[in-house]
């Protein structure tokens, strides 16, 4: 004989129907946590992922040390003889997404090549901090197209494209070498690595106090897709809608005075050929 169990559970007090809904909320849970770690196709925002170029920027650690205010600040690990990454940065991403937390965990795959290839240079700032860091300001807008959806993802592409971009390689076996003597002209670096990274790169440099200009940065253009070369027109200026630009300690090298491109001096970063 079948009976109704409405009467039942109309006389459930609330911890008993709160634990007949928890399988749901655990699965719901298990499900959000699947998105966050492994990636998200659709951040419910249809104006957010508006950005069509997006910069991978990477740091030579002969002249970093001369972009801080107070170089007494600066470190460079005796392992670091490389290019290094600064980051992945969406252009003029619409809305900046400051609700997307990152831990720890979330890079433990990758961190033993992020610490190689991604290091933080200042005494105060931990790596983890820097990748946290980039990751609010930039991983987050980024992670609205799929690929680079989580911080995990973000990361390993990271990695992926640093590995892609041998500048070192590229630029020794043209005989461009740091050097404290022989400066280099635009020009020269252009040709060389234009046909590798596409002409919208751009090549940054810092004044030190002795006035030289000395090449610190190099900013590489790519498309969503990530291939190089993006030519949508865009004001390279303008910053998402209600948030200040971030002030840079670069600029492009100039044309018409030579830069120069400074050994890594790992006993004294901050004056390597002083």
């Amino acid at each position: 004989m079948c009976r109704s169990v409405l009467p039942l559970l109309v006389t459930l007090s609330p911890p008993l129907l709160f634990l007949l809904q928890l399988p749901d909320i655990i699965t719901t849970q298990e499900e959000l946590w699947e998105d966050y770690k492994y990636g998200r196709d659709d951040l419910g925002n249809k104006n957010f992922c508006t950005w069509k170029c997006i910069l991978f920027t990477l740091q030579w650690p002969g002249a970093f040390c001369q972009s801080l205010n107070n170089a007494s600040l600066c470190r460079i690990p005796p392992t670091i003889n490389n290019w290094t990454i600064h980051g992945l940065w969406p252009l003029q991403p619409g809305n900046r997404c400051d609700c997307w937390p990152m831990f720890q965990s979330d890079v433990q795959e990758v961190e033993a090549e992020l610490t190689e290839l991604w290091p933080s240079f200042v005494r105060f700032k931990s790596n983890f901090h820097f990748w946290r860091e980039e990751w609010r300001k930039h991983g987050a807008c980024a992670g609205c197209v799929e690929g680079l959806n989580s911080p995990l993802r973000y990361f390993q592409i990271c990695v992926k494209l640093r590995g892609q971009f041998d500048i070192h390689r590229l630029l020794e076996d043209a005989g461009i070498t740091p050097s404290c003597e022989r400066p280099y002209k635009v020009e020269e670096v252009q040709n060389v690595l234009a046909p590798h990274l596409g002409d919208k790169m751009e090549i940054q440099c810092v004044t030190d106090d002795k006035d030289r200009e000395l090449w610190y940065q190099l900013k590489i253009r790519l498309n969503r897709n990530l291939t190089v070369g993006c030519n949508h027109h865009l004001d390279a200026g303008a910053v998402a809608p209600g948030s200040k630009p971030i002030p840079s300690p670069g600029h492009p090298c100039p044309h018409q005075v030579p830069f120069y491109y400074f050994p890594i001096n790992h006993k004294q970063p901050q004056r390597p050929c002083d």
